[in-house]
């Protein structure tokens, strides 16, 4: 599993190290968060695919998995994404193979679907590179990963 918060920090763990538990349960920590800093998502790490990072102002990236080392759950995890005045805040994550397609989409309703193989693979502690152009006042509130054809028909 890999989680990852706003200010650009991911944590890649086993799911064999979250123990089952009863629907009242609280759970276990899965990040050890810094304050003011919140997750954005998680997603299952695949061998061979890399992780997606997207921010406010439509900067993104991906870094294989394999950059990512395991850790044992409930650490402070290690930087994803450099976050900087300019790039704003990561607003999520998504576990991508070559084929993917993905949409991205603004708080002003923009959306654009961007092929994963058009995005740059970088390393784990870069700024990333403009997907998206938002006006001043717009930025990025989600992404989507978009259904083949043959995910479609079934």
């Amino acid at each position: 599993m890999i989680i990852a918060t706003r200010r650009g920090l991911a944590i890649r763990f086993s799911e064999k190290d979250v123990r089952s538990m009863g629907r009242a349960a609280r759970g276990v920590r899965g990040i050890n968060l810094s304050a003011g800093d919140q997750v954005i998502g998680m997603d299952i790490a695949k061998a061979g695919a890399s992780l997606l990072m997207v921010t406010e102002s439509g900067a993104s990236k991906r870094t294989p998995v394999a950059e990512f080392r395991t850790q044992n759950r409930g650490g402070k995890g290690v930087i994803g994404m450099k976050i900087t005045q300019r790039n704003g805040l990561i607003v999520g994550l998504l576990v991508v193979s070559e084929e993917d397609e993905v949409m991205i989409i603004t708080q002003e309703g923009i959306m654009i679907r961007v092929p994963v193989s058009g995005i740059s693979t970088m390393g784990r502690s870069t700024q990333g590179v403009k997907t998206m152009r938002t006006s001043e006042k717009d930025k990025v509130v989600a992404l989507a990963r978009v259904a083949h054809a043959e995910d479609e028909e079934s």
